[in-house]
């Protein structure tokens, strides 16, 4: 079975419009005992999976207690993250991961899907503006 996302159209100031791979996800709060569904960018290049800070209030993550503080890098630089201490449920469709997670500290990044725990974990395939997951 495969599941299969439509990359989104974005602008962009360098190329006037650019598609890219986003997939709903679902993370579970275990402090409010709901499934929270975040449009994510899937990228691999992203060591692990990242939400903007804003996700924390509403997945019940206190950062303080929950998290433990450290700094990561990419192209835009350095930065403050929380990573979580425990992994997380993760859902694409039917098929749930345990992940890690970070929060960053700032909401100016879109969330990012990584590899560790869930892209690793599919088959994925980019073509012709379409994302496919399969299970390995």
């Amino acid at each position: 079975m495969a599941f299969k996302f439509t990359f989104r159209e974005e602008p962009s100031s360098m190329f006037g419009s650019v598609h890219r791979p986003y997939a709903p996800v679902l993370f579970w709060s275990e402090k409010r005992k709901r499934w929270l569904r975040v449009f994510m960018l899937v990228d691999t290049g992203a060591d692990y999976t990242i939400l903007p800070k804003r996700y924390a209030n509403r997945l019940g993550i206190n950062l303080s207690e929950d998290t433990a503080r450290r700094s990561t890098s990419g192209v835009g630089g350095s930065t403050a993250i929380y990573i979580l201490r425990n992994t997380i449920r993760a859902k694409i469709n039917t098929w749930e991961r345990k992940v890690p997670l970070g929060i960053l500290d700032s909401n100016s990044i879109p969330p990012l899907l990584g590899r560790q725990g869930f892209l690793e974990t599919f088959k994925v395939t980019f073509h012709k503006h379409v994302t496919i997951f399969e299970d390995k």
